[in-house]
């Protein structure tokens, strides 16, 4: 029992722990840039640890206030324009950087999201933030920001549908598991 938890984990992080061999033989031959590389790895644990919080509060007060009918009904299979555009709206108006909407994704998909509505929300989460375009705006003009604007909106739906359509039923429900096991 005990080599069977032990085999989980180890198989679970193997990527972390390779990194951490390869890191710890970077900081035994080069000391320096062994240094530099575990004050960046510090740092960015840092910068995750003050967005993450509020972003899992926001998802436990989703997961809470909205009734999986609700969100079947505007973001499910048969929610046409509305979960589009809800997508696009909750994506682009997301603050924090793209790891956060990793966990938001999976509450959409856990209350029964459409799979392509919840790709949209992370397209645009990635790429169309609403202050970003107003800095956008202001340093490369109207013009660029609503050519890139309107390419993004294309690109994204382009993906997501076409994600969604690639899947095999066996995907998608695989899909469906990995985010009911990243919510519990």
């Amino acid at each position: 029992m005990i080599n069977k938890n032990r085999n989980e984990i180890i198989k679970r992080y193997r990527f972390l722990i390779a990194m951490l061999v390869i890191t710890l033989i970077i900081l035994a031959v080069k000391p320096a840039l062994g240094i530099e590389i575990y004050g960046r790895a510090w740092s960015n644990i840092l910068g995750m640890m003050a967005v993450l919080p509020p972003i899992f509060i926001l998802i436990g007060l989703l997961d809470v206030w909205v009734k999986k009918e609700t969100m079947v009904k505007y973001m499910g299979k048969d929610s046409g324009i509305i979960g589009i555009l809800l997508g696009f709206f909750l994506g682009s108006a997301a603050a924090g950087p793209l790891y956060g909407a990793f966990p938001v994704a999976a509450v959409f998909l856990n209350k029964g999201s459409r799979l392509a509505n919840v790709w949209i929300i992370v397209g645009a989460w990635a790429s169309m933030k609403i202050p970003l375009l107003l800095f956008e705006v202001s340093s490369m003009g109207i013009k660029f920001t609503l050519i890139r604007f309107v390419m993004d909106v294309f690109g994204v739906l382009v993906i997501a549908y076409s994600i969604e359509s690639i899947l095999t039923d066996a995907d998608e429900r695989q899909i469906y598991e990995l985010a009911r096991k990243m919510s519990q």
